[in-house]
């Protein structure tokens, strides 16, 4: 137990293997640099104190019977009450809240406060190190589903608890498999250029109607998960869930399709991948908007040699692969995996 502590959550990049979280597909994301930092000091009293710096904004809470609240402040009520429910001693604090991973760019800056808050917390209360991380991201997914209202799934809560340095992070939603990918580009960059369209997941169109449409899919497939379904019998959906599925399905097998050209070094195919990705998210998926798809034209004319849309879709940024010959735009972002949430000196 402590009196202080400071923790930071990394915003993530999902390299391919859209919207299959929650389908029980596969996906390939790993965390950034960027991200949220939590700096948690123990208070006298019974209420939380939290102040988001960046907005200037103060939320004041009791610890018993933690109310609703919208924007930031469901996250910091949410992350704190689904901490009590599960067992931990959440003591009173007053929470500093700073960030830069920029909000609706589709980085997961939501997931980064998630399990900046919970583990800048449990360390007040001794906690931090023993708690199972792949129990944890259930727990800050819980937060976003019933506090948020945004119905994600585990893709962005694991990969910023569990993924690691210089590699991508393999994971099986159904089995929840998680396995290390080295992430090898051979002097090619990954970057990320913000469309301008910002997206709310947590809103009721796009992405909950998206994962609503693949649970009826799935329902009518007679299948827990939408990728465990047959092929051949999404045919017999009706539109658009037969599109909906076609997507998942087709996505899964790219995630693994990546790997495989990751491993002999065959960038130019995983370029090729994440075209195939874009095509399926915005034909298949209908997840695109036209700032994301004149961004994504940017990224192509100046030779990338393939990009798509990234996060949750409906905006956001766009991810994109360059060869060591062509230079992205100046205002994109280079990515590359980074260190996973952590509690700093």
């Amino acid at each position: 137990m402590t009196g202080e502590a400071t923790a930071r959550g990394p915003a993530r990049v999902n390299l391919i293997g859209e919207h299959t979280d929650y389908n029980g597909g596969l996906a390939l994301p790993f965390p950034i640099d960027v991200g949220v930092t939590v700096r948690a000091e123990a208070i006298s009293g019974d209420e939380v104190v939290a102040v988001a710096t960046d907005l200037g904004e103060e939320d004041r809470f009791a610890l018993r019977d933690v109310p609703a609240a919208e924007g930031w402040r469901a996250f910091v009520r949410g992350t704190v009450a689904e901490l009590r429910a599960a067992g931990f001693a959440v003591r009173p604090a007053r929470l500093e809240i700073a960030g830069n991973a920029p909000r609706g760019g589709g980085l997961s800056s939501s997931a980064a406060l998630e399990v900046a808050l919970a583990l800048a917390l449990l360390a007040l209360s001794g906690e931090a190190d023993a708690v199972d991380r792949v129990a944890l991201a259930k727990l800050c997914s819980r937060v976003e589903n019933a506090w948020v209202g945004a119905q994600t799934g585990l893709l962005d809560q694991l990969a910023a608890l569990v993924g690691r340095p210089g590699c991508a992070l393999r994971i099986d939603f159904a089995t929840l498999d998680l396995r290390p990918i080295p992430l090898e580009l051979r002097g090619h960059r990954l970057v990320v250029l913000d469309s301008g369209a910002t997206h709310d997941l947590s809103a009721g169109e796009g992405y909950n109607e998206r994962r609503a449409e693949c649970e009826r899919a799935a329902a009518e497939l007679g299948v827990r998960w939408l990728a465990e379904a047959d092929p051949a019998a999404t045919a017999r959906l009706p539109d658009p869930l037969d599109r909906r599925a076609e997507h998942v399905l087709t996505e899964d097998a790219r995630v693994d399709e990546t790997i495989a050209a990751l491993e002999v070094g065959d960038l130019a195919a995983v370029g090729a991948l994440l075209d195939a990705s874009h095509a399926s998210l915005r034909d298949l998926y209908d997840a695109s908007v036209p700032e994301v798809e004149a961004t994504r034209e940017r990224l192509l004319e100046a030779r990338a040699l393939g990009a798509r849309m990234m996060g949750g879709g409906f905006g956001g940024g766009v991810l994109a692969l360059f060869p060591p010959t062509a230079e992205p735009p100046a205002e994109a972002v280079q990515v590359e995996p980074g260190l996973p949430a952590r509690l700093l000196p």
